[in-house]
């Protein structure tokens, strides 16, 4: 296929099924169409939201690895333009645009300040930090327990899976106990933050939504400002780093950098526990299978993460006319990688569909990235996600859905998880078995 030197407006476009990318339909149940694009139309552009979709394992494997020519400048930027109202509140807080720092850098300062968030989250800092991420989620559980004693339910999507990561983050970012904001706030902030950028929103809601966002960017520009963050933290090693002409990072970098990982520590992993929990207790056994056996956890969050990340797609721009899986594109053409549709490939993996936590694949997935860009905080997610399971399932072993009817899903063009997920505990005999829930893939 050819298309016209615009990035915008490709003269033909291969058949492909009528998307919809902010439907609650194509949240809750995307594979479908992800298999059909894979079939018919691999990269298909969307005039809907002027980006072409790469549906196949391979070919976004391909632009990962190829960073000069697919850079991630547009990573960041709105999916929906944002409107006079929303950008007015984002104005007064200082907040117009995040500058380059890690998700939508490809200049020569990246390299800078990534390496100085490698360090912190490294092996060894991850498992200097595994006790923390271990008190951090028996406490969440104690305040489960009691609810559940109490009102015999609870949502595992707004409770643990929603405020572990916040904690967790809080305390790698080194900030002080005097200048945290409260735990719901800061999750409040960051899920208005992707909401605000990556959903489907009308003036209304993006002015609500700029109110959030404005607040959390005040919040951290205060943190950039502080002296008194450990050493060991991110906001003392990017105290440290000095830029490649020598200079110290720019206040707006350091509060773009926190930002990157304040949504990234907390929003991503959440949406991975939040997705691995469903799945779960949604598939016949296998949640007392993992409270038997705690060592299937991580095979169980890696098979999230390849089946359902929670970081669905990502952008990226090209710097030149390229060609990609048999499709001409020219330069400034603005892609979707879509993770989720990689990772159900049966190209790439047999028996996709199905969540098998002994899969021989492993850690080959892309649901952490690939290449220069690939996320730094992998590894603390991927202790986050294996913690978080096991010891739910070990604590609550009869744990089971409260309900046959499959969750919300998040309708936003990058994230994908349940939004409500309301558990409660085996009260009879009869009710003692997970169920297989309606529309299940899982084993």
């Amino acid at each position: 296929m050819t298309t016209e030197t615009s990035a915008t407006a490709p003269a033909a476009a291969h058949a492909a099924p009528g998307i919809d990318l902010f439907s609650q339909e194509f949240a809750a149940d995307p594979f479908p169409v992800y298999a059909q694009l894979r079939r018919s139309a691999p990269v298909h552009y969307d005039p809907a939201t002027k980006l072409w979709l790469v549906s196949r394992d391979e070919d976004i494997r391909q632009v990962l690895l190829e960073p000069a020519t697919y850079r991630n400048d547009n990573a960041l930027g709105s999916v929906v333009p944002l409107r006079l109202p929303a950008l007015r509140i984002l104005d007064r807080a200082g907040f117009k645009t995040l500058p380059p720092a890690l998700f939508n850098n490809s200049g020569d300062t990246h390299p800078v300040l990534r390496g100085a968030v490698l360090r912190l989250f490294s092996a060894q800092q991850v498992r200097a930090a595994l006790p923390m991420v271990e008190r951090i989620t028996h406490e969440e559980l104690d305040l489960m327990a009691e609810a559940l004693d109490t009102t015999g339910h609870h949502d595992f999507a707004q409770g643990p899976a929603r405020r572990i990561p916040v904690r967790v983050m809080l305390e790698m970012l080194g900030v002080p106990e005097e200048a945290r904001a409260d735990i719901t706030t800061v999750a409040d902030w960051t899920d208005a933050f992707i909401t605000l950028f990556w959903g489907r929103t009308d003036k209304d809601r993006q002015r609500e939504l700029a109110l959030q966002v404005a607040d959390f960017y005040r919040w951290l520009s205060e943190l950039a400002t502080r002296s008194d963050a450990p050493d060991d933290s991110l906001l003392g090693a990017l105290a440290r780093v000095r830029m490649p002409d020598g200079s110290p990072v720019p206040p707006e970098v350091a509060v773009a950098v926190c930002s990157n990982l304040m949504v990234a520590g907390h929003v991503t992993t959440s949406q991975m526990i939040s997705t691995a929990v469903y799945r779960a207790l949604e598939s016949d056994g296998q949640w007392r299978a993992l409270a038997q056996d705690p060592g299937l956890a991580g095979g169980w969050t890696e098979e999230t993460l390849r089946r359902e990340p929670s970081l669905t797609a990502w952008r990226r721009v090209t710097s030149r006319a390229t060609t990609l899986g048999g499709v001409d594109l020219p330069e400034g053409a603005e892609i979707l990688l879509m993770f989720t549709s990689a990772g159900t490939d049966p190209d790439a993996y047999e028996e996709p569909e199905r969540i098998c936590p002994m899969r021989k694949a492993g850690r080959g997935h892309l649901g952490f990235g690939l290449g220069r860009h690939r996320c730094p905080g992998g590894e603390l997610a991927r202790v986050e996600g294996r913690v978080v399971l096991s010891a739910a399932a070990a604590r609550f072993p009869d744990l089971r859905l409260a309900t046959r009817e499959r969750p919300p899903f998040l309708e936003l063009v990058s994230f994908r998880a349940p939004t409500r997920l309301e558990v409660t505990r085996t009260l009879s005999r009869t009710q003692g078995t997970p169920y297989a829930a309606k529309g299940s893939t899982a084993p």
